[in-house]
């Protein structure tokens, strides 16, 4: 099982909702080693006609599990140009396991023909390359300073040839940041400035010589951060559970359930037929739909035909679903 399965909700010593005094139970400090962000600050933004050459371009073959079947395209040729639609994978797949299904290939590999065709890019990881660092401090606001740099964002480019055949290549498109981030002072440790990096294309055309131009729209993280050692208060170690296994014990999430019916609309008042309002009056003969009957001067004691709702009530029609109500008296 996991910290959060059903079994663990109320351990104390798994992490989740503290119930009660959260101060209770804690009984120690703790030295960790963690990076502490200073500031931080997101900007995300669309770049069009975006200009790309890729490189490392590799065939997507499929792999050992694919029996050596490759997806299907309907492909209209007239000479030597071709206008194929093929369906895009299910899966995305990476560039590493593009060059990984060509290097376990028996069959020779292709070479890319004729014009491309752009299908699709995104970012290949979350981590940005910050280059052209300058960090210049204000004198107007203490703390703080004008940061500029350019971030690289790795993309992986999957487009087709003539033949149908889909490829993948990779790629980095720089974003120029100018911006303002709170700075600490000066220390032994220095702070330094990481990127958190996400992209994605909209769309793209080929220009020829490995060349796209793209719409894309990505989106930056700069953090200033440095490695730290915190003290920290705690609740002790974690106890780790067991891991469950999927699918092994079905049963115990029906035997977790309670032995009787739980009802949460227990001696709720429900009104009268046809008001609508969901509101018991004394007066015109009210009834509680789950509780048990109060007796109402005037009324009968009745059963839902259809829902089994039990009150007293003058009406014919019950409180809850509007079906027929049977007398019981």
């Amino acid at each position: 099982m996991s910290f959060y399965s059903y079994k663990n909700a109320n351990s104390d010593t798994c992490p989740g909702v503290v119930n009660g005094n959260i101060l209770s139970g804690l009984n120690q400090r703790v030295c960790v080693q963690v990076k502490n962000i200073y500031d931080s600050c997101m900007q995300q933004e669309q770049l069009d006609d975006e200009r790309i050459v890729i490189e490392n371009i590799v065939p997507v073959l499929p792999g050992n599990d694919c029996n050596g079947t490759t997806r299907p395209c309907a492909c209209d040729c007239n000479g030597n140009r071709c206008n194929c639609e093929c369906p895009p994978t299910s899966i995305p797949i990476t560039h590493d396991e593009a060059v990984q299904n060509a290097e376990n290939s028996f069959d020779p590999l292709p070479r890319p023909t004729g014009a491309w065709t752009f299908e699709s890019c995104r970012s290949s990881t979350t981590q940005g390359r910050i280059s052209n660092l300058s960090v210049e401090r204000m004198t107007d606001r203490p703390q703080f300073a004008r940061v500029r740099c350019t971030v690289d964002v790795p993309l992986d480019v999957l487009f087709l040839d003539q033949r149908c055949q889909e490829w993948m290549g990779q790629t980095v498109v720089q974003v120029d940041k100018d911006i303002l981030l709170c700075i600490p002072d000066d220390s032994i440790i220095p702070f330094t400035l990481e990127s958190l990096v996400s992209a994605i294309c909209v769309s793209g055309s080929y220009i020829g010589n490995c060349a796209f131009d793209i719409t894309v729209c990505v989106t930056v993280v700069l953090k200033v951060l440095a490695e730290v050692d915190i003290l920290i208060p705690t609740y002790g170690f974690c106890q780790v559970p067991p891991c469950e296994e999927f699918a092994e014990n079905v049963c115990d999430e029906f035997f977790s359930l309670p032995l009787f019916p739980q009802s949460s609309c227990a001696f709720e008042p429900v009104g009268e037929a046809g008001s609508g309002n969901g509101t018991a009056t004394s007066a015109t003969g009210g009834c509680y739909s789950c509780g048990p009957v109060n007796p109402v001067k005037g009324g009968r004691l009745s059963q839902c035909s259809n829902c089994g709702t039990t009150c007293v009530s003058k009406n014919n029609l019950c409180p809850r679903c509007g079906s027929t109500m049977t007398n019981l008296n």
